[in-house]
């Protein structure tokens, strides 16, 4: 299969392969750098971004804030001229300021999910940057861009599909995720790669669509190309390279982890997501959790009433503390078997 380079309204990468954003503390420079040198969308995870910074516990937001332009910049000198994007959580509080404070660093792009991005148009008003909403339905599909249309007169720059295989946070409910088949999703992709293709008609301008969740091979990317999308998102796959940024013990997590370890797992987001269950996980379900601060992650968090609090599962996972983490991961991290380099995924996948 040819692989054309992917077009985000001008910002060209020689390869359609966008990184998937991962957090907390796993996309950041390193991994987002080296996937943009190789060609493809390098993405970094603003979510509790400044975690290892000095006055994080006392002063999350702004510690948050200002380490956004340090890590941008930090992946831009990696990247050498290759593209840099943030995923920005709609589901994140102060998401407004997270926004602005990425274009204000001069991020190329924005992808934005864990809810729909309504605002966004807004947010990056008369400046470069480009944006990319995450659907996972034709329903979703066509209320992000008929309402982007209808209020900011703008449409996607680029549409990120995320199935049900993805890791993390999903955009179904549980049971949709257990049910869904193969076949289904393939024609719901198509569904909506249709909706995008009216809108780029309607601004005459060419709107890619990026499916990622479960991709994570050559044969992977193959069956999704031929769907007839324009490029694909992989995260799982990049977690296992040296680039990455996640610690050692997280890797090994995924290399040690078998398929019947990778599960759907309840998060206090309100969202069902995909992680390796381990000793964490099985205590969640029956203890109860008391917290101690809040270091203002999710809007809809409820404090008194959560499972356990996300950030410090997440900053334990990026920490190494992989025994009391919450451990995304995409359906396929069983086939990670070794450390490999960001530089021979992009070799198998493209060649």
């Amino acid at each position: 299969m040819e692989f054309k380079p992917l077009n985000i309204d001008g910002l060209i990468a020689k390869y359609p392969i966008v990184q998937g954003g991962m957090g907390v503390g796993i996309s950041l420079d390193r991994l987002a750098g080296n996937v943009a040198l190789a060609g493809g969308v390098g993405i970094i995870s603003t979510a509790q971004i400044g975690f290892r910074e000095p006055g994080y516990d006392e002063k999350p937001l702004e510690t948050n804030l200002s380490a956004i332009k340090k890590y941008i910049d930090r992946a831009r000198e990696i990247a050498k001229g290759g593209i840099i994007g943030v995923n920005i959580m709609v589901a994140t509080r102060y998401y407004e300021e997270y926004v602005k404070a990425a274009v204000k660093a001069g991020v190329d792009l924005i992808v934005s999910g864990a809810g729909l991005p309504t605002m966004l148009p807004e947010l990056v008003k008369n400046t470069k940057t480009k944006i990319a909403p995450i659907v996972s339905s034709v329903k979703s599909a066509k209320v992000i861009c008929k309402l982007w249309d209808r209020h900011y007169s703008k449409s996607p720059d680029m549409v990120v599909i995320e199935g049900p295989k993805a890791g993390g946070h999903l955009g179904f409910s549980k049971d949709e995720v257990e049910n869904i088949t193969d076949e289904e999703y393939d024609k719901e992709i198509v569904a909506i790669k249709q909706v995008v293709d009216e809108y780029a008609d309607k601004y005459s301008k060419y709107i890619p669509v990026i499916f990622g969740g479960g991709v994570y091979d050559k044969n992977d990317v193959e069956h999704y190309m031929g769907l007839g999308i324009d490029g694909v998102q992989m995260g799982t796959r990049f977690v296992t390279t040296y680039e990455c940024d996640a610690p050692d013990e997280y890797k090994q997590a995924y290399i040690n982890a078998k398929k019947e370890d990778i599960r759907i797992v309840k998060s206090p987001v309100g969202m069902p997501g995909r992680a390796i269950y381990n000793e964490f996980m099985e205590k969640s379900e029956t203890e109860t959790f008391k917290l101690k601060r809040c270091h203002q992650c999710i809007a809809t968090c409820k404090g008194k009433d959560i499972p356990y609090c996300i950030t410090d599962a997440l900053v334990n996972a990026a920490n190494g503390d992989v025994d009391e983490a919450l451990l995304f991961c995409g359906e396929k991290a069983y086939k990670a078997t070794k450390l490999e380099h960001v530089s021979d995924i992009f070799k198998e996948i493209v060649g």
